[in-house]
């Protein structure tokens, strides 16, 4: 074949609104694929990119060029996760078709980053970008800016620094002290940067999705979430307690002795709530007769953290005189010892049972 059109919808709107898995080959399976799309959701944009490369498509075929056309789509997870994707895809069209060369059909910029990803394995003759004419008039400004921020990600992004800007604001006028409001939003906002920064709204979505999948499901997952979210709340709970209580001793406190009181006093809740979300997992696997394999060795590599974990701050706590005495074991030497060993074969043990399971399914 000469040319391949490509069609790039790069957060799986096919996928998720309409159902459909790429990659899509041919003109009609195109065209199935985008009516689909467009019954679900009339307004996105990727239907045009992939009636653009249906047009491009025709106009080859009029000029007698051997012409095929490919949509390949990505995932919601925006970045690694969706251009991993698109490269596997990518790979297995090129291995079947064969083109010589390639035009790349997108609606924007956001499609247009994977083009270094089709320029490293075929030429790229054209990059055709589908844009929706509009009526210049302050109406259709209006509907657009609109159907922007009804996006869920675009209106997080936007709204919720405004929104908590606002909020802070607010409260500090109500009890008469306004000085305090550009502190409390200038330490809100930058808590919500590093939020998004470092992906920790993915995974909060993950999260409300797998609890979600879980109750709809009835799985025991649900209710071993639940546990573990109680769990977690008490542990910090019982580690802040701890925390300020040191604060307010005697003795040589700073940031590290504070931040291992908090830990030597929660490590223990986190870990419980860990290994039971863990073994839900392996439950739920389990009762749908999945191969559990890898999975058994996650409740032991949890326990074998909190070991270490536990360990490390208490044996800091002790030689800053912040704790009285190791537990167990009245040397400090030994004592470490020890807890990195437990800790150790633990982890061993886990990875010996995950191991076997895996060799056993096999």
């Amino acid at each position: 074949m000469h040319t391949l059109i490509i069609c790039i919808d790069r957060d799986n709107d096919l996928g998720e609104k309409a159902g459909v898995v790429s990659p899509i080959i041919g003109r009609a399976a195109n065209i199935e694929a985008a009516v689909k799309l467009a019954s679900s959701d009339p307004e996105d944009s990727d239907i045009n990119t992939i009636f653009g490369g249906i047009n491009v498509y025709d106009k080859l075929t009029a000029e007698q060029t051997d012409v095929e056309i490919v949509s390949i789509a990505g995932d919601k997870k925006v970045g690694i996760v969706s251009d991993k994707k698109i490269s596997e895809q990518l790979d297995g069209i090129l291995a079947q078709l064969k083109p010589q060369r390639a035009i790349l059909v997108s609606d924007g910029a956001e499609d247009e980053s994977v083009l270094p990803i089709i320029q490293s394995r075929i030429k790229v003759d054209a990059v055709h970008r589908i844009i929706v004419k509009q009526h210049e008039n302050l109406e259709s400004t209006y509907y657009i800016i609109k159907q922007a921020f009804n996006d869920p990600k675009i209106s997080r992004t936007f709204f919720m620094p405004i929104g908590l800007v606002f909020l802070i604001y607010a409260i500090s006028l109500y009890f008469d002290r306004p000085g305090v409001a550009v502190m409390a939003i200038t330490a809100a906002i930058g808590v919500y940067m590093l939020f998004r920064g470092t992906g920790l709204d993915d995974a909060v979505d993950d999260f409300r999705n797998t609890m979600t999948k879980s109750l709809h499901g009835g799985k025991i997952t649900f209710v071993m979430y639940l546990a573990a979210i109680i769990l977690s709340l008490i542990g910090t709970v019982q580690g802040g307690i701890e925390l300020w209580n040191y604060y307010n001793q005697e003795i040589l406190v700073g940031y590290l002795i504070l931040l291992m009181g908090y830990v030597n006093a929660s490590i223990w809740w986190y870990v419980i709530a860990g290994v039971l979300v863990n073994m839900g997992k392996i439950i739920d696997m389990h009762l749908a007769k999945e191969k559990i394999g890898k999975y058994w060795s996650h409740p032991f590599f949890v326990i074998a953290a909190g070991i270490l974990f536990w360990a490390g701050s208490t044996y800091i706590l002790v030689i800053s005189q912040a704790l009285e005495g190791f537990p167990l074991i009245d040397n400090r030497s030994r004592f470490l010892i020890v807890s990195v060993s437990a800790a150790v074969l633990i982890a061993i043990l886990g990875a010996w049972i995950s191991t076997k399971s895996t060799r056993k399914k096999h």
